[in-house]
């Protein structure tokens, strides 16, 4: 059982040198922090899980739930003890991606730095790869 949990914006990252990783995602202390800040609110959820939709104006979108348990196909991403699982749709889509949190005066989300992106709408909230 998952419920929706906040929006997300997609950016594409020109010249960006990948490290070798062991995870799909990383997470960036800001994202760790909310998150973990998310969980302790619903202590009846076990992490987020990022997904992928067909949706909106360039083709597709990240999605971001509560779940409560791991399922068989999705990848575990354990960073800062925080946990944040990806569906199998979206494994490949987030390769080398970078997840963090951003607060401004108008707005407060999370980013996915993604070097994979070939283009973005222009609201910044569906890509293509």
């Amino acid at each position: 059982m998952s419920a929706s949990l906040v929006r997300a914006t997609v950016r594409a990252v020109n010249k960006r040198k990948i490290l070798p990783t062991r995870a799909a995602l990383t997470l960036t202390p800001a994202a760790v922090s909310k998150i973990r800040l998310l969980l302790q609110e619903k202590p009846e959820y076990i992490g987020l899980k990022v997904g992928v939709r067909t949706r909106g104006c360039n083709g597709l979108t990240y999605t971001l739930e509560y779940t409560m348990d791991k399922e068989k196909s999705d990848e575990e991403v354990l960073q800062d003890g925080v946990r944040v699982f990806i569906e199998k749709k979206a494994q490949l889509t987030l390769l080398g991606t970078e997840m963090d949190f951003v607060e401004s005066k108008l707005s407060s989300e999370f980013i996915f730095n993604n070097p994979n992106i070939k283009g973005t709408c222009g609201c910044g909230e569906s890509f293509n790869i």
